[in-house]
């Protein structure tokens, strides 16, 4: 099993990391995929929330994640499947920091899956963590960049 957490502070209100993080189709300016939302949100929950399935296109490959849960204090997504591995979920955190005058939001990425059979779960981790490394220093500087 492949376990990942990481870890980044961005300047925005949790809420306004959540929303960005919600907007599937833009997704790409963070992530070195592209997205397509194919469902929308169950009835009554926040736009791009529970409910919501969104396919994923990178490397060549396509795959399916849906919405699990969301509001403002955490994302929770899972692949449907198990390709391109197994038992995929995301957690990502928001928790406010009071550690500077401007709103500030620290955001733990959490993600658990299984390599498949012929790609060793340590080659697989490495490049899941920088992927999402790289993503988190992006969306830190969307923020930073006046999308406030």
């Amino acid at each position: 099993m492949i376990s990942i957490s990481l870890k980044q502070s961005v300047a925005a209100m949790p809420s306004q990391v959540r929303d960005t993080l919600l907007e599937h189709e833009h997704l790409h300016r963070f992530f070195n995929a592209r997205f397509l939302l194919l469902k929308t949100q169950n009835a009554g929950d926040i736009s791009g929330g529970k409910g919501s399935i969104r396919q994923v296109s990178m490397l060549g490959s396509q795959f399916q994640e849906q919405i699990i849960s969301a509001d403002d204090c955490h994302i929770s997504y899972q692949i449907m499947g198990n390709k391109p591995v197994a038992h995929h979920r995301g957690d990502i955190y928001f928790n406010t920091s009071n550690s500077s005058a401007v709103p500030t939001t620290d955001i733990t990425y959490n993600i658990s899956c299984e390599a498949p059979w012929w790609i060793p779960s340590i080659v697989l981790g490495f490049f899941i963590k920088k992927d999402i490394t790289q993503a988190l220093k992006k969306l830190a500087s969307h923020f930073k960049d006046g999308a406030l």
